[in-house]
């Protein structure tokens, strides 16, 4: 899974997310590649309809070379901050994984499909409530009350 919270002020606050199911196809990726950071961040801008500002931790994949040329090539529409090392009270989307996971977390699930069809069932119920959006920004206390 790869995620976004995203927030414009005067704009119902949204969430843009990814899932990836790996099946053991041959050839298929086990997880998310640069790239598909990449498309993730350009469907965002594209459902946005703007200049993204991201505020992203450390993760690996975030540092490779490919998504710091793609960063740099960009920088018209796209501006990094990057949180410190290990900083996730800092990551309003470790809030977003928090909900998925209390929500699906007793799941007796029979196979992985089962599993990725739960979070994705939670991640759409979260979209439509902005406000559980909003907590998970307000929780990271990086912006000003009122």
């Amino acid at each position: 899974m790869a995620g976004m919270v995203c927030y414009k002020p005067g704009a119902r606050s949204r969430l843009i997310y990814a899932i990836r199911e790996y099946t053991g196809r041959k050839d298929q990726p086990k997880g998310f590649g640069w790239r598909d950071l990449r498309d993730l961040l350009v469907r965002a801008r594209v459902q946005l309809g703007g200049p993204i500002v991201l505020v992203w931790d450390n993760v690996r994949l975030h540092l490779t070379a490919g998504m710091r040329e793609f960063i740099a090539g960009n920088a018209h529409w796209l501006t990094v901050f990057q949180l410190p090392s290990y900083a996730p009270d800092l990551n309003p989307q470790e809030g977003i994984w928090s909900l998925v996971k209390r929500e699906i977390g007793n799941l007796a699930a029979v196979d992985l499909g089962q599993i990725t069809r739960a979070v994705k069932r939670r991640l759409k119920q979260i979209q439509y409530r902005p406000d559980l959006v909003d907590a998970c920004l307000a929780a990271t206390e990086l912006i000003p009350d009122g």
